[in-house]
């Protein structure tokens, strides 16, 4: 194993953390974030990354939990399953998510890569005690939590209230914004791929697969959306796929 030179270990401790942390999203806009340079050095002697391919399992629903990890890349999705065998994707996750339910036992969802995913995990003992030592950190997980209980309540109102057009075109801003958070109306055309099939779109709205294409084709006829290779979509005015999401056209 190559040594670690005396520039390389400075490099690592100095004042704004582990080198590999300093170029990661989760550093920035994560829980990682809220980490002084030392509890990342800390945090860095136990993580590691990892990378799943589409459709890979991260954790199944019943398993007990070990580690935590920051999503790095791609999108993961969270489904439960029922008695008689059916499923139903609850959630997604984007970078730079926390993947995972602090101080809980056991996983009460499935996690599986929608995409291609890298996350950088981290043992659940470890990032637990830095709870207890990080008012910031507690405040930051609190925060993703909050987050994510206003997603749901929204997605309620999705699937409750919603017509068909007006889901689809939700679930289009649903992913535009994740994708580029700080995309602005005036910034120009956004450019994503569809981190879900058909079927799993499908599932997740509550709609027929067939509902779902000609809701596209609906979108895509008036303009609001350019779609590609049948997966690559292109939202020239973010403004105007948001104002889908409310009235039906």
């Amino acid at each position: 194993m190559a040594r670690t030179s005396l520039a390389e270990r400075q490099d690592i401790h100095n004042s704004e953390g582990p080198a590999l942390c300093r170029a990661c999203e989760a550093r920035h806009r994560g829980i990682c974030g809220a980490l002084t340079p030392n509890q990342l050095v800390a945090l860095s002697k136990h993580t590691a990354r990892h990378a799943y391919g589409s459709d890979e399992e991260l954790a199944a629903t019943g398993d007990d939990v070990r580690r935590y990890a920051n999503i790095l890349s791609g999108v993961v999705k969270l489904t439960r399953l029922m008695a008689d065998g059916r499923q139903q994707i609850v959630g997604l996750q984007f970078a730079p998510d926390f993947l995972g339910r602090p101080f809980k036992r056991q996983s009460d969802v499935s996690a599986e890569a929608a995409t291609d995913v890298s996350v950088c995990s981290f043992p659940k003992s470890v990032i637990e005690g830095m709870i207890d030592q990080s008012p910031e950190l507690g405040h930051r997980l609190h925060e993703q939590a909050l987050k994510e209980l206003d997603e749901a309540r929204d997605w309620i109102l999705t699937l409750g209230r919603k017509s068909a057009t007006e889901k689809v075109a939700s679930f289009l801003y649903l992913i535009a914004s994740h994708v580029d958070p700080e995309h602005k109306a005036e910034d120009g055309p956004i450019c994503f791929e569809l981190p879900l099939k058909r079927a799993d779109i499908a599932d997740f709205l509550g709609l027929t697969i067939e509902t779902v294409s000609r809701q596209i084709t609906k979108l895509r006829k008036v303009g609001t959306i350019v779609v590609e290779h049948n997966r690559t979509v292109t939202v020239p005015d973010l403004r105007r796929l948001r104002e889908c999401c409310e009235v039906d056209r």
